[in-house]
């Protein structure tokens, strides 16, 4: 008798452990964790039941093992496993027949929401398709006013303790403010592309349109990009070093409608120069200006030192607060105008000009903020580094018509220093250094010109703070800070503070 039993328990093992081999997709642990090897033919149970059950359980060992695998055959397939009238959940266990329903319900309830959620948020970020690789709009998907809540609440964070913080001033439409695009220029699987670099890297992304560019000048860049192959023009290879075409900067005058188009190239040969202008204008008929900029040099750097006009006058024109300003390929001007104007109107009454004072514009660019302020002071003095910026700030002033301002090609905290060592102080000095912020050498220079007042215009609020933490060892004090978004969906925003000096 117990030589049958073990060859039933045996011949059951055996018939078992095929159905678990059956079962597609059910390791050897998980058949035994679901109780295949167990249910009704494990050691104990076969020696209290005897021949007869042991018999029985061969049956049902068989019957167990077919429904378990068809139950998990149904789930690999996608579909919920089988509940028995008894309750049980085949090949899960057991659970009553009411919580399994109800768990059914539950889960078909949340996977509706989550397919909603997701195609919600597909729906969002078909606005840009590469946003997430291209790195440049941070805050695309997220709705404008929390946009500028977030904003507004590092500048509070920011300048806690230090000055009052106003709202910031968001626009009205907040896409395709950008009056500059660049697209750098490439191959990929033997395609002519264009778009920018991965952010931190030289990965270039392709970018046919874009949610924060001029839609024109994408256009304009999406035009060159279909002309290349037919002139036989080749993109630059920076690991090579061969082909022609390394960037396209695209300038538009906002008000006036002018438009640049400089195409940097790392040759000065260019074949078929004067058909490919002559296409591009015939096609584009907008475009106002052409230049060649030429880069032979191993750089990162977007524009070389030489460039020749091939169309147009070389510059464009755009207005400001009522002002005229020329703009250059390589001279500096706001990139959001719409929103340059409420910034500078902002900065401007924050000085309290009264038509007496003698302004220093520092950082001056091309004359922008102190040609505005010309109006309402007595004097102006504009101080840049960049030449070709100078130049444009001297012809920027003519064109206004405007006597009460002079500008230098000098450094500006530099030039201040000269300026105190003779004796002459200003009343008001406007700053608007670039995203690193300022140097303790300028800020030393503007204390020794003892101005009452600065207006401090800043790209980048951490910098900022830090600047005005020295500014107020100099004896100086922030009163205001007013906040600009210039760059709507990214996670940049522009800021205004007064500074008054304190009387010691």
């Amino acid at each position: 008798m117990a030589e049958k039993k073990v060859s039933v328990e045996r011949k059951n093992r055996k018939m078992d452990r095929k159905a678990g081999a059956n079962n597609a997709g059910v390791s050897k642990a998980g058949a035994n964790k679901a109780g295949v090897n167990k249910a009704g033919v494990n050691k104990a149970g076969a020696n209290k039941t005897g021949m007869n059950k042991a018999g029985a359980n061969k049956t049902g060992a068989n019957n167990v093992a077919t429904k378990r695998s068809a139950a998990n055959q149904s789930t690999a397939a996608g579909k919920k496993p089988a509940i028995s009238s008894t309750g049980r959940k085949m090949g899960n266990g057991n659970i009553s027949n009411k919580k399994s329903v109800e768990g059914k319900h539950t889960e078909d309830k949340r996977l509706n929401t989550t397919t909603t959620s997701r195609s919600a948020d597909k729906k969002k970020k078909v606005l840009c398709t590469v946003s997430r690789q291209c790195g440049g709009c941070q805050m695309l998907d997220m709705p404008y006013e929390q946009q500028l809540a977030v904003k507004q609440k590092q500048l509070e964070t920011l300048l806690k303790g230090i000055c009052k913080v106003n709202p910031i001033i968001g626009m009205e439409n907040p896409y395709h403010y950008r009056n500059k695009v660049h697209a750098v220029f490439g191959h990929q699987k033997g395609e002519v592309i264009s778009g920018v670099y991965k952010a931190g890297t030289h990965i270039l992304v392709p970018v046919e349109t874009c949610m924060i560019e001029d839609e024109k000048a994408d256009e304009i860049i999406g035009t060159i990009r279909g002309m290349l192959k037919s002139f036989k023009i080749r993109t630059y290879d920076e690991d090579t070093g061969y082909g022609l075409l390394r960037h396209v900067l695209v300038k538009r005058g906002f008000s006036t409608d002018e438009i640049m188009v400089v195409l940097v190239t790392a040759s000065p040969v260019f074949p078929s120069r004067n058909n490919f202008i002559k296409a591009l204008r015939e096609k584009h008929p907008e475009i106002t200006t052409i230049i060649q900029n030429i880069n032979d040099r191993e750089t990162s750097m977007v524009l070389g030192d030489k460039e020749k006009t091939l169309y147009g006058k070389g510059y464009i024109e755009d207005i400001l607060c009522g002002c005229t300003f020329r703009i250059s390929s390589k001279s500096f001007y706001q990139i959001n105008p719409v929103q340059t104007e409420i910034l500078y109107t902002k900065a401007i009454e924050a000085a309290g000009l009264t038509g007496e004072e003698t302004v220093i514009d520092a950082y001056c660019g091309i004359g922008t903020i102190g040609i505005i302020a010309s109006q309402h002071a007595g004097k102006v003095i504009g101080v840049e580094l960049n030449k070709d910026a100078v130049r444009d700030a001297v012809e920027n002033a003519k064109r206004n018509q405007i006597k009460n301002i002079q500008f230098y090609n000098n450094d500006a905290g530099k030039f201040m220093v000269g300026m105190a060592s003779q004796g002459e102080k200003a009343d008001v000095v406007f700053m608007d250094p670039p995203r690193s912020g300022s140097t303790e050498e300028f800020m030393d220079s503007v204390a020794l010109m003892k101005p009452g007042r600065v207006i401090y215009v800043s790209c980048n609020p951490e910098t900022l703070v830090r600047d005005l933490e020295y500014f107020k060892k100099k004896g100086y004090v922030a009163r205001e800070a007013w906040g600009v978004d210039l760059f709507p969906m990214t996670e940049h925003t522009e800021c205004c503070v007064k500074l008054e000096r304190k009387e010691k």
